[in-house]
């Protein structure tokens, strides 16, 4: 017999972008929003973006488990320009950000 692979598994995979958020804090729609900016600005190169609820005023951004922004370490949130830096740095080095590139 003859197993037909689905079409996610014939595809390279694609990196895993995971936001944990403080639901104490109400930062869902702040995690929502970066969500939709990377998905929108890395359509092609990242496979999902995961929301994870935290407490204890956690935002933290891991690209495949390697921490790219944690606020605790931080002291504050990410620029947006600045979070679609540094996912970028991971998820394709090559590709030109644009207008969010100046703010470096």
């Amino acid at each position: 017999m003859t197993r037909v692979q689905p079409k996610a598994a014939k595809m390279s995979r694609r990196p895993r972008v995971e936001i944990e958020y403080c639901t104490q804090c109400r930062w869902l729609l702040r995690a929502g929003w970066m969500a939709q900016e990377l998905l929108t600005t890395f359509e092609a190169e990242i496979g999902e973006v995961t929301l994870i609820p935290g407490s204890g005023g956690i935002l933290e951004v891991r690209v495949d488990g390697h921490p790219v922004w944690s606020r605790k370490e931080r002291g504050r949130f990410p620029e947006l320009a600045e979070l679609k830096q540094l996912v970028r740095d991971r998820v394709a080095p090559g590709k030109d950000l644009g207008h969010s590139e100046k703010n470096r």
